[in-house]
């Protein structure tokens, strides 16, 4: 993560929107990867023309603490700056008031039951899908002590961002400390086999180490 910290020091940006920039740019080359399936008997897979990525937020609605999620649209020409600014809206935004969210504070309005019917039938639309839960992924927990895990959601890939911390690595043949983040990737094997997410991670790996 060297390149990225150096490019944080400057402009001081999100690392999740490093990810989600990195992210965007490789699955637009991999429209296998940027799709959604749905039904169980016949099953459909849609594949879209652009990228949209999700991200989930620790936000406080209505006196509780829920987990929100907000939509980051077109990921494959956005600029790392502009999805910075959508992040930095959404965080420190007033969730009883943010557009974004309109839809959410619905359903918690509502009956459990009827909110939960609600959304699983807009849900089923893959028309509607890339902007409700995005084409892609992301959670990062990085903010916490936690290195890697695997967060399973209702799209086709989920990033899991791990923290930041020095590790031993080899440079050159000699040892030397870096910062290193772990990057896990999640993937629906109904949609993409193993060759292609172990694609489409090396790659975005690739993105944030050269920045």
């Amino acid at each position: 993560m060297t390149a990225v910290l150096a490019h944080r020091a400057v402009h001081h940006h999100a690392i999740t929107a490093y990810v989600l920039h990195a992210a965007g740019r490789v699955l637009a080359k991999h429209p296998e990867a940027n799709a959604a399936i749905q039904g169980r008997l016949r099953p459909r897979v849609a594949r879209y023309p652009f990228v949209s990525g999700k991200v989930t937020l620790d936000r406080t609605l209505n006196g509780r603490r829920v987990v929100l999620g907000t939509v980051v649209p077109n990921l494959h020409e956005a600029a790392v700056a502009d999805i910075h600014a959508h992040l930095t809206r959404v965080r420190h935004g007033d969730p009883e008031k943010l557009k974004d969210f309109e839809g959410v504070r619905r359903l918690h309005a509502a009956p459990w039951a009827l909110g939960r019917r609600r959304f699983r039938k807009a849900a089923r639309s893959l028309r509607l899908r890339p902007h409700l839960t995005g084409t892609f992924a992301v959670t990062s927990l990085g903010h916490r002590a936690v290195d890697s895990f695997h967060s399973v959601g209702g799209t086709t890939t989920t990033f899991g961002v791990g923290r930041i911390t020095d590790r031993v690595v080899v440079r050159d043949g000699a040892p030397a400390v870096a910062p290193v983040m772990r990057l896990s990737l999640a993937f629906d094997h109904r949609v993409i086999d193993g060759a292609e997410a172990a694609d489409v991670l090396t790659e975005v790996k690739e993105a944030l180490e050269t920045l």
